[in-house]
């Protein structure tokens, strides 16, 4: 297992994973049975075209706005518009190698790609739609990151703090859960895993009156 200081101490991790899969493997299934399967083709067409760009543009970023439902009438989304997209897409293609390098830890890479992506106006706080389009440059290795996700793991006793480079934290906890996953998540990937984590943190309904 990789050091994560947000992390448990060892000899307390194996138990707290074990219960996390408990509760992350049902979730993963409540997702599957009640998210439509058409809700993340904006993902997967944004994936698509940045396989074979190699970067992210404003086109791009503002599709995945709608998919997260974020806000688009913010001072940086009018920050960001008034860019070059030649200069976004400068800045996203080294976010997109920094995810993609295969020669350094998870975590790494994924604290590498988010300082880059750092650079763009609107993403010097939070993690949502960063995460998102580090997801979308690199799928099977990255994952979303939101408040749902946040609440979930401090729920399941998962520490995750808000200090700099707890994107790069989150990912290495995600790829520690990974590496202790139960059978029935075997071949999981980060995304599989995060969906569960958002499922999991999900608003409890009401009861009926």
């Amino acid at each position: 297992m990789t050091n994560n200081p947000d992390g448990p101490a060892d000899k307390e991790s194996a138990a707290l994973y074990v219960r996390a899969w408990d509760v992350l493997v049902p979730a993963r299934a409540g997702y599957l049975a009640g998210v439509s399967p058409h809700y993340d083709e904006v993902l997967h067409e944004v994936a698509q075209r940045t396989e074979h760009t190699g970067s992210l543009g404003k086109t791009d970023i503002g599709a995945l706005v709608v998919w997260k439902r974020l806000s688009a009438q913010t001072r940086w989304v009018t920050e960001l518009m008034s860019l070059p997209d030649t200069q976004v897409r400068a800045v996203t293609e080294r976010a997109v190698t920094a995810v993609r390098d295969h020669t350094v830890p998870r975590s790494e890479a994924a604290r590498t790609g988010r300082g880059i992506i750092w650079e763009l106006p609107g993403f010097r706080t939070g993690d949502a739609l960063a995460s998102a389009i580090l997801t979308a440059a690199a799928p099977h290795r990255m994952a979303v990151y939101d408040r749902r996700v946040q609440h979930a793991l401090d729920t399941l006793g998962l520490t995750l703090t808000p200090t700099p480079g707890r994107y790069g934290r989150y990912m290495q906890l995600l790829g520690d859960l990974i590496e202790h996953g139960a059978a029935p998540a075997a071949g999981w990937t980060a995304r599989d895993l995060d969906t569960a984590l958002y499922w999991t943190g999900r608003p409890t309904p009401a009861p009926s009156p």
